[in-house]
């Protein structure tokens, strides 16, 4: 269970106040997508948009996402990897995935140690892949949007204990949105913070890199 817990966006979580002051941490990411069992395939992807004081990245590597640079975390899982070495993104899953044994349809890890100091900003969001990047081709996958899932989570845990820290349950109702952001971390000084944002947009991921690139 949670030590605390998050219901509505624009609440804040001060990570460096908790648990000892909180370095290495786990995002986990879940959702319950109501698929059709005739198709399409529901592929939801998570990245990270690491951006600076001018809302967009510093360089190319700073956006985590299924195509960016690859690196190996300690568990020997090949995950995107930021280029200041400090978050591992998820591991993408092309049908769709499997929840791992808590629940969680992916998770990122992140050591705030390492941020790069030009990041002020660490955006998580979830989105919905769609024709023509899908794996299928399939034009189907244009119809799909974030009404069609439930049950959207963000949680914090301690990477080093896997205690669970923090939990966000979006209550939010979306309708036509096919790209959510989840919560973004963000300094204060030399602390990190946690904001809930649970903001829907159209026009999934291209969209948001169009934002804050």
């Amino acid at each position: 269970m949670a030590k605390f817990n998050l219901s509505k966006s624009g609440e804040r979580f001060n990570l460096s106040k908790s648990d000892g002051g909180l370095v290495n941490v786990r995002i986990g990411l879940g959702w319950q997508a109501n698929e059709d069992p005739n198709g399409p395939n529901f592929d939801l992807d998570v990245s990270a948009f690491m951006i600076g004081n001018d809302f967009k990245i510093p360089d190319d590597g700073f956006f985590v996402f299924y195509g960016a640079e690859k690196g190996t975390d300690k568990e020997g899982n090949i995950r995107p990897l930021s280029q200041d070495g400090a978050l591992f993104g998820a591991i993408d899953e092309r049908e769709g995935g499997d929840e791992d044994e808590e629940g969680d349809a992916e998770d990122m890890i992140l050591d705030l140690s390492k941020v790069d100091k030009r990041v002020e900003q660490i955006i998580i969001v979830v989105t919905i892949c769609k024709y023509p990047h899908d794996d299928k081709r399939d034009r189907r996958t244009l119809q799909l949007n974030f009404g069609m899932v439930d049950g959207c989570y963000l949680r914090i845990l301690n990477e080093k204990t896997g205690d669970e820290i923090m939990r966000y349950n979006l209550a939010e109702k979306f309708g036509n949105e096919d790209a959510v952001e989840f919560g973004r971390l963000y300094r204060i000084g030399t602390e990190w913070e946690f904001e809930a944002l649970g903001r829907g947009s159209i026009g999934s991921l291209p969209a948001l890199i169009a934002q804050y690139t």
